[in-house]
This record gives C-alpha cells, sequence and structure tokens, in this order.
C-alpha cells in the first residue's frame, strides 16, 4: 500500500472513496510482494498494479463490485504455468488479493497512518481479511500503540504483538489465529501490512559516481546520504539526488550513525572514495556492523592495497568477507551512471540471493 497511500489519504481528505487491491500472498514466481497495491477511484482512475499488469483488469473490475456493494472481497489469482495466458497471470504464479472499500468511516486512522509514514517513523496495518464476522476489521499499530476497531481484546492482544514482530523484521504476510484470536487454530486471517522507515544507503565519497549512486539509490526506495569530510566538494547543489549531504570524517560519522541506532541489517554503503586515509578507518567500522551491503571502489591494486592495510589494523578474515570489493558486478560498466546500475544490481543480487547471470541462461524460478 505504500506506494498508493499518499494518493489515497488525499482522495479520502477530500470526501472521496476508493477500492483497494492489496496482495496478501505470493505462491510460486508471483510478480510482485505482499503490501503491492492498486487503487481504484470513484471516478475509474487507477493508481498502482498488484502484477506488473497481469490481472489487473480482472483487480479492477473486482474494484468496482467493491465500490457498487461496499463488501471486501478476497481473490486468488493464478494457474500453472502451462495455462497462465488463460486468466491472464502470465507469470505463471499465484496471488491471493484482498480488495475492499476506503473512505473516512472505514478508515478513520488513514491521515494518522499516512503522516507517520510520511515521518519516516514505523507502523503496521493489520487487516482482517478471512473471518465469519469480522473481515474488513484493521488495527493500525505503533510501537507503543494500537488503534482500531478488532472487537475482541484476546485477538487485538495477539494481532497487535505479532504485527510489532514483523514490522521489526521489515516484513508483511499473513498471520492465522482462531476465530477469537487463539494462537492455534483455524478461522481468522489477517494480514499485516508493514510500514518500516525506508532502509538507508549512505554513499561515501563527494565524486561525480557518487551523485549517480545517490540518484539511483533514492529510484531504489533507500534514503540516501552522501557524506565527505571536503566541504569544498560535499554540496547539496552537487548532489540534489541524495535526502541529505554530510561534511564530516566517514568514519566517524558512520560511527556515531550506528551508536544512535540508525543504521541496520538493510542499510547499504557504498565506498567510493579510494583514498586510503579514508576507506581503511571507514572500512574498519562498517565490516563490524551488521550491515546489509559493503562495497568499496578501486581498481585491482587498490584492492589488494586495501585488503593489506586492513589486516593490519586488525579486521579479521570473517569481517573482510563481507566486502564488496572491487564493487559492483561485472556489467563493462564505465560511465558513473553504469557504475551506479553496476551496485545497484550487486546490492540487489545479494539482498535476493541473485547470481547475477542472464536469466536467459539460467533455469528454474526467477523470483527467489
Amino acid at each position: 500500500m505504500r506506494d498508493v497511500l499518499a494518493e489515497l489519504a488525499r482522495l479520502v481528505e477530500r470526501g472521496g472513496t476508493a477500492a483497494v487491491g492489496t496482495v496478501v500472498a505470493t505462491f510460486s514466481s508471483a510478480p510482485r510482494p505482499p503490501g503491492a497495491a492498486m487503487l481504484v477511484g470513484a471516478d475509474g482512475e487507477v493508481v498502482g498494479s498488484v502484477s506488473g499488469g497481469c490481472v489487473e483488469g480482472a483487480v479492477y473490475e473486482l474494484a468496482q463490485r467493491v465500490l457498487a456493494d461496499g463488501r471486501p472481497v478476497l481473490q486468488r489469482y493464478g494457474v500453472g504455468d502451462d495455462d497462465a495466458f488463460a486468466v491472464g497471470l502470465t507469470c505463471g504464479g499465484t496471488i491471493d488479493v484482498y480488495v475492499e472499500p476506503v473512505g473516512a468511516d472505514t478508515f478513520p486512522e488513514l491521515a494518522e497512518l499516512a503522516e507517520t509514514v510520511r515521518a519516516g517513523q514505523p507502523v503496521a496495518v493489520a487487516t482482517v481479511v478471512e473471518h465469519p464476522e469480522w473481515v474488513g476489521r484493521r488495527l493500525v499499530v505503533w510501537p507503543d500503540r494500537v488503534a482500531g476497531d478488532v472487537p475482541s481484546a484476546r485477538a487485538r492482544d495477539a494481532v497487535a504483538d505479532d504485527a510489532r514482530g514483523l514490522l521489526a523484521a521489515g516484513r508483511s504476510g499473513t498471520l492465522h489465529y482462531g476465530p477469537d484470536g487463539q494462537r492455534r487454530g483455524e478461522g481468522m486471517t489477517v494480514f499485516v501490512n508493514s510500514f518500516e522507515p525506508p532502509p538507508r544507503m549512505l554513499v561515501f565519497g563527494a565524486i561525480d559516481f557518487a551523485a549517480a549512486v545517490a540518484r539511483l539509490g533514492a529510484f531504489l526506495g533507500y534514503r540516501v546520504t552522501v557524506c565527505d569530510a571536503r566541504p569544498v566538494f560535499a554540496t547539496r547543489s552537487r548532489f540534489p539526488g541524495a535526502d541529505e549531504v554530510v561534511v564530516d570524517w566517514p568514519h566517524r560519522y558512520l560511527a556515531a550513525q550506528a551508536d544512535a541506532g540508525l543504521v541496520d541489517g538493510r542499510t547499504a554503503v557504498a565506498v567510493l572514495t579510494h583514498d586510503p586515509k579514508f576507506d581503511v578507518p571507514l572500512l574498519e567500522v562498517a565490516l563490524r556492523l551488521k550491515l546489509g551491503y559493503v562495497g568499496a571502489m578501486g581498481s585491482r591494486r587498490t584492492h589488494d592495497d586495501r585488503l593489506r592495510r586492513l589486516r593490519e589494523a586488525g579486521v579479521t578474515e570473517d569481517e573482510i568477507a563481507g566486502l564488496s570489493s572491487p564493487i559492483g558486478l561485472d556489467l563493462g560498466a564505465r560511465t558513473p551512471e553504469e557504475t551506479a546500475v553496476s551496485i545497484a544490481a550487486e546490492i540487489i543480487a545479494l539482498r535476493w540471493g541473485g547470481a547475477g547471470r542472464r536469466l536467459g541462461t539460467t533455469a528454474g524460478p526467477i523470483h527467489r
């Protein structure tokens, strides 16, 4: 829902109503993950996507029906690969889509939810998608409070506790309970849509390659910081694609961010300075943190010299194993923009377990 949340909040604030289809479960090679959403306004306008185009037409028709009768629907789309074109799900996967009417009366917490997400604060929305009586009931779960209309205290406590667990892990997904929120049993399915703060990308080195990496990082949904100790180069005008530009010694800045709890296992660090007086102290800090990605730019000679200096500084072989250097995948990149694509491709491959090979030369599932 993140992709359509701002538009949905604006529409509801103006007194409108929309049908929102949300992917709540995926199987096999489904094209979009849980949480992907499509908004259909009363005027027929469409925002967002649940399948990258495969079943949007069917979901649109279902959304029109939901707008007309006001009743939410959980619908499954998908067949085996051999028959995929028969229903339009060309990837051959399977998705469960929950379509619900959303307006000020059905989602009174929407404006506060949108403001929380806009501020970069964590929040989750837990919606009952299967139940004998409570379909459409929801809880909005913040780290310190809960709002919503699930009528059972037992169910509220169980769902809120589990939703916070998913939120802390940065995951969206379905949970199953007994009809009154019992931890064991069947009868109630709840979809938890986690709106964790966006992951961070820290780009060290105020060079032309950094500007391209910052732009692409922002495009991929990262909150991007460019950091350099040289104020003449680290300026907002040189890095308009970054969320912030910081003048500080790289190792000192990263250590302070870690001490403040502002980096985590989703954080990507790109070290582009290829200057040992900056690189080595910075990598000493970065490689000892549990980050999602640490890459460093440089030639083969620079890489070998960097490893020698890191070992002399006491960095262990296990810690060095977490370093992606020379940075990026082998795409034959030459320009800053091509190099940024190479770096982004490596980050994506490591995040999802991809091999970085041409799909035409592989077999098996495309989506892991």
